[in-house]
C-alpha cells in the first residue's frame, strides 16, 4: 500500500509508524484508519522487524484523536465492521486499536498532545516516552463522544481504576509530568527528544534475544486481571512455547560467564545493571 496519511520507515530491526497529518494535529480519518491497519499488519508479520515505534509528525501533536470532520464515515465504518472477539484482527474505529495479539514490543514517542483517540493509541504501546510539552486527556468528553479504541480498558490497566475513571469522567487534561507521576508515561524528555530516545531504546531491545520477550509479553497481557491460578497457567503455557534448545543454550552461556552485555557499545548495556563487568559510572 502507498501511504498518504502515515509514514512507515524501517531502521535496522525497528519499524517507525508515524501519523503524518500535522496540519490537523495528526488526527485519524478513514484513510488513516486503513493505512494503520496495513502498517501494523506489516510490522506484526515481518520476521525482520522486532520493535515498533509509534509517533506523530511535527512538534505539536502525537495524535489529537479522530478527524471529527469525517466522524460519520468513521462511525459507519465501525458499524459495518462489528467487533468480533473471536477475530485476531477485530478493527477499531481509528485503525487496528482492538488488536490484542501483537506480542512484539511497541514504544510510543509522544511528541505533543495525545487527546481522545490519541491517548488511546498511546495506551496501545507497551512503553511511553513523552516530551515535556506533551499533554494527555479524554477531551472527547466535551463533545459527548465515547472512547471506542481501547481507552476504557487499557487506561485502567496502566494507571489503575481510580485514576482512569478520574480522567475518563472529567475529561481533564494533564501534563507530561503528571502523566509520569501516575504511571501513564515511562519517562519525560526534552522537546524533540522522544523519537531519538525511543529509537535508542528500540535498538537496545532489538539487540536482545526475542523469543522470551514475546512469550513474556503474551503471558503478561493475557494473565492480567485473571485469578492467580489462571495467570500461572497462562504463564506456563507461554513458557512451553520456548524451544528447549534456546533455554539450554542460554543457561550454558550463563555457566560459561559469557555475559550478554560484553562487547556492546555505550548505551546498549542492560539499564541499571551493576556487575563485575561494568563499574558504576562506566
Amino acid at each position: 500500500m502507498n501511504y498518504s496519511e502515515i509514514r512507515f520507515e524501517r531502521q535496522n530491526r525497528t519499524a517507525i509508524i508515524r501519523l503524518n497529518r500535522p496540519a490537523v494535529r495528526n488526527c485519524i480519518g478513514p484513510v488513516t484508519h486503513e493505512e494503520l491497519i496495513d502498517a501494523w499488519r506489516t510490522f506484526r508479520d515481518d520476521p525482520d522487524l522486532y520493535v515498533a515505534v509509534l509517533t506523530g509528525t511535527g512538534d505539536q501533536a502525537f495524535c489529537a484523536g479522530a478527524d471529527l470532520s469525517a466522524v460519520e464515515a468513521l462511525a459507519l465504518h465501525a458499524q459495518e465492521n462489528r467487533y468480533d472477539s473471536s477475530s485476531d484482527e477485530a478493527p477499531g474505529i481509528l485503525g487496528p486499536s482492538r488488536w490484542t495479539k501483537i506480542y512484539k514490543p511497541i514504544i510510543a514517542a509522544i511528541n505533543g498532545v495525545a487527546f481522545a483517540g490519541g491517548l488511546e493509541w498511546a495506551c496501545f504501546a507497551d512503553i511511553r516516552i513523552a516530551e515535556e510539552h506533551a499533554q494527555f486527556g479524554v477531551t472527547n468528553r466535551r463533545w459527548n463522544i465515547g472512547l471506542g479504541d481501547g481507552g476504557t480498558q487499557r487506561l485502567s490497566r496502566i494507571v489503575g481504576l481510580g485514576r482512569a475513571l478520574d480522567l475518563i469522567i472529567t475529561g481533564r487534561v494533564i501534563s507530561a509530568r503528571e502523566a509520569e507521576q501516575i504511571g501513564l508515561v515511562t519517562s519525560v524528555v526534552p522537546k524533540g527528544q522522544s523519537l531519538p530516545k525511543a529509537l535508542e531504546l528500540a535498538e537496545f531491545i532489538a539487540s536482545l534475544p526475542q523469543e522470551a520477550i514475546r512469550t513474556d509479553k503474551e503471558a503478561t497481557l493475557r494473565g492480567f486481571g485473571e485469578p492467580l491460578a489462571e495467570g500461572l497457567r497462562i504463564e506456563a503455557e507461554c513458557f512451553r512455547k520456548l524451544p528447549l534448545n534456546l533455554l539450554v543454550t542460554g543457561a550454558a552461556r550463563f555457566k560459561r560467564k559469557e555475559h550478554p552485555d560484553q562487547g556492546f557499545a555505550e548505551g546498549f548495556r542492560t539499564p541499571g545493571l551493576i556487575s563485575r563487568f561494568h563499574k558504576p559510572g562506566e
